[in-house]
């Protein structure tokens, strides 16, 4: 080892007392599968690197360390209460008995009374349903969450009805961006500018009789060429309208699952180089690698957190735990 004459000299690669560098090599191998490199690019990466050969089987072997971390993580207790909770789920295609499956990964994002946001928790399941988000909340509440005073959530049929199963006092807010894009559907390019800015003038009304007074204008206006549109909103109304009770800075936090969409897009961008996943041990090891790199960035609370409490200390009195 080199030595200088104050002892302040620290090797890189092959650190102080230690005399082998496969603990380095590790933590590399994992850092680089969290940012969704492939073993065929990590093995070549270790080798320019090192010129060292490590095998898809060593990488693999490496990164199964984590499956029983990730599932200790997935137990976990977590707080009693929680001032919002998005729930949203982002499907892969998994190899099962010789076939591949199309899978979701169901997502639990939850913001605390501190205003600090927090992934709950990832499950891997069949396709997307309310049967298995009756699960997954069923799996929140025995770990410890007690209350959950907003759902958002998107309009799969039945999810209003699994979550008043479990937390039959939370209020469900349905994403209104999702509800944007399923009406935007089938709209032709010329219609689309003008038929957006008049959903707009619903949506962001002011109270509730004026974005209802906005859909009826919206309704005489498009429901000959897009019945379907204004319908859907009306039958969806009791969840997309949750938030016209709150003020603004409550809205902006409620209306949208873009926490969650963020946090969905970061994983995408993580997992693109994998088109298909040999086992579901294998998605959810890379997805709680690419979790815990992604929410390293998570340390503060909404800067307009204190205006958020205090009206929600107003709207949920009752409900707020006592000091």
């Amino acid at each position: 080892m080199p030595r200088d004459r104050k002892g302040e000299f620290e090797p890189q690669i092959l650190k102080k007392n230690q005399s082998s560098i496969s603990q380095d090599i590790e933590e590399k191998i994992l850092s680089m599968y969290a940012k969704g490199m492939t073993t065929g690019d990590i093995e070549e990466h270790i080798r320019d690197i090192y010129g060292i050969e490590v095998s898809d089987t060593t990488v693999s072997r490496i990164t199964d360390k984590i499956l029983p971390i990730a599932k200790e993580w997935q137990q976990r207790p977590l707080e009693a209460v929680y001032a919002e909770v998005f729930l949203d789920a982002i499907h892969y295609h998994v190899r099962s008995e010789g076939q591949i499956v199309k899978k979701a990964v169901y997502i639990a994002i939850g913001i605390n009374l501190d205003g600090k946001k927090d992934v709950l928790g990832m499950w891997v399941g069949e396709n997307e349903s309310a049967k298995f988000w009756a699960t997954v909340l069923n799996g929140l509440k025995n770990r410890g969450v007690e209350d959950i005073f907003i759902a958002c959530t998107d309009n799969l049929a039945g999810f209003t009805n699994a979550i008043e199963a479990v937390y039959p006092r939370t209020e469900v807010q349905n994403c209104i961006i999702h509800q944007l894009r399923n009406s935007s559907k089938y709209v032709s390019y010329k219609d689309m500018k003008a038929l957006m800015a008049d959903l707009k003038a619903v949506y962001a009304a002011v109270d509730e009789q004026a974005a209802l007074d906005a859909l009826d204008a919206f309704s005489s206006r498009w429901d000959k060429k897009y019945p379907k549109i204004s319908q859907s909103w009306r039958d969806n109304w009791p969840n997309l309208s949750t938030y016209f009770k709150y003020p603004q800075e409550v809205r902006r936090l409620i209306y949208t699952t873009n926490a969650i969409e963020g946090f969905n897009r970061q994983l995408r961008k993580v997992t693109k180089s994998k088109s298909v996943f040999p086992t579901d041990d294998s998605l959810l090891k890379m997805l709680y690698l690419a979790m815990v790199d992604i929410t390293k960035k998570w340390t503060g609370r909404r800067q307009d957190w204190s205006i958020i409490y205090a009206q929600l200390s107003v709207f949920f009195a009752d409900r707020m735990p006592v000091e």
